[in-house]
């Protein structure tokens, strides 16, 4: 998780911080009996308490996909950052690669609680996530009292929305397709989807022009497969976390990308005008260009709103 050199297409041009300028050390941590696995970046130089900012991957994502990049710049400026596999996925116990938004945040809430156990973090916490990961760190901050702020990058809101917007024809093929799959898993004859397709493809990302986006934040490394068990389109099109916005009371940063095929920057503001203390911004960006060529003025925006709130 710590190499120094690119290990995506989409950050080979991203200047990285010194190692010099931080730690890292492995954690892991257990979730109903399994095992999930992350790195804990620490900033140099032994600060006081520094908040720890707890960081997931986006959907069926791996967290080398760019988010070392992430996490690298939050221990530069003084934040600690726990950075982290879902089960399923990566090193964290499993491969099937399903998503589940439930197992998910189980997920994230053990690696808060994780993060909250090591000695060199403060108590303040800041909730990460962008597209899927932002709707698990947005529901979390939801559910508790102790998130200081929340980050949400181009953050999935209305997985409902988003289904339907891909016409009726892709509405019903990924019920047929879902169905067909939870039943069929129970005799050992699941049926898997792409993660990422071309507009025509049944897959859980389809929007034109993301395929190449997302394809070129894996890690050349990864043992990833662009597939997951068809269940995961029912489960990701049913999870709304627009519902819960009005629950959050931390202040919460939204980045909208003005050029974003799946999540409408329109979807971003009108989430903005819900929260009790929400900011928006919106920025030259696509969905996954956040990670890579729009990498620098997206991680400014977020280290100024948190200069703001620490």
């Amino acid at each position: 998780m710590t190499r120094r050199n690119p290990i995506n297409r989409a950050q080979r041009r991203l200047e990285r911080p010194p190692r010099e300028r931080f730690a890292t050390r492995e954690v892991a941590f257990d979730v109903d009996g399994e095992t999930c696995r992350g790195t804990l970046y620490l900033p140099a130089g032994d600060p006081d308490d520094p908040p720890v900012v707890v960081l997931a991957p986006g959907l069926g994502a791996e967290r080398s996909f760019g988010y070392p990049a992430v996490a690298e710049r939050f221990a530069d400026a003084g934040y600690a950052a726990l950075c982290f596999d879902y089960r399923e996925f990566g090193a964290s116990d499993g491969d099937s690669q399903a998503v589940s938004p439930a197992a998910q945040r189980a997920d994230y809430a053990a690696a808060i609680d994780r993060a909250r156990r090591v000695d060199a973090v403060g108590r303040g916490l800041i909730l990460w996530g962008a597209s899927l990961s932002a709707a698990h760190a947005l529901t979390l901050a939801a559910d508790r009292t102790d998130v200081d702020a929340v980050i949400g990058l181009v953050p999935m809101l209305d997985g409902r929305a988003i289904a339907r917007r891909r016409g009726a024809r892709y509405l019903l093929r990924a019920g047929v397709a879902g169905v067909r799959d939870l039943v069929g898993s129970r005799f050992g004859r699941g049926r898997t989807v792409p993660i990422v397709g071309d507009a025509a493809d049944l897959a859980a990302i389809t929007e034109q022009g993301t395929k190449r986006g997302y394809l070129d934040l894996v890690d050349r490394d990864s043992r990833w497969r662009n597939e997951t068990p068809a269940r995961s389109l029912l489960r990701v099109a049913s999870y709304r976390p627009v519902e819960r916005l009005s629950e959050i009371r931390a202040p919460t940063l939204l980045v909208a990308g003005t050029d974003d095929p799946i999540v409408e920057r329109e979807t971003v503001a009108d989430a903005g005008d819900t929260l009790t203390r929400g900011t928006v911004v919106s920025m030259p960006a696509d969905h996954f260009s956040v990670l890579g060529d729009d990498f620098e003025p997206a991680i400014g925006h977020q280290l100024s709103f948190l200069r703001g709130v620490f």
